[in-house]
């Protein structure tokens, strides 16, 4: 099993040092699910919420949010994203996929980016929604894979 690199030799946290790495291209995507009642993903399709389109402001708070994953996570490096990009999808009649893929050519990753839009993005469909819907459930926020890097690409579901 890998080491954890955000400790030093005295166990004190850290940030990594990158500034030997090689920049590369790297890309994560992450994904997550928000779950409400059916009633609720109907008024979001319907663009009947009071506050306005959802899913499109979903999209922007996710975008936004990855590009300021260095300020929110103590030891996540800034970094100067080349791309971010969202989806929000039903998947059935009371369940939303949200899949955020972030790209850099750079000397770390971007999965906490990836995984950061999605997280703001279901927050953001909460947020909305709560006026009418307070069951809604972010649900399964997690990695599907990654590229780039020494540590090589990761995919889920390959050992």
């Amino acid at each position: 099993m890998a080491e954890l690199t955000h400790f030093d030799e005295h166990g004190s946290s850290r940030m990594v040092d990158v500034s030997t790495k090689e920049a590369s291209l790297r890309t994560a995507i992450a994904s997550g699910l928000v779950r409400m009642r059916e009633e609720t993903l109907a008024l979001i399709l319907d663009r009947k919420v009071v506050k306005g389109d959802v899913l499109g402001v979903a999209r922007l708070a996710g975008i936004m949010a990855a590009k300021r994953t260095g300020e929110l996570i103590p030891l996540c490096h800034p970094i100067g994203l080349d791309s971010v990009e969202l989806t929000l999808e039903p998947i059935d009649n009371a369940t939303i996929k949200i899949v955020a893929t972030a790209k850099v050519v750079g000397r770390t990753g971007v999965e906490m980016e990836a995984m950061t839009a999605v997280s703001v993005a279901g927050l953001t469909v909460y947020d909305m929604c709560k006026s009418v819907d307070r069951t809604i459930e972010i649900d399964e926020v997690r990695l599907e894979s990654k590229s780039g890097g020494k540590s090589g690409p990761f995919r889920r579901g390959e050992s």
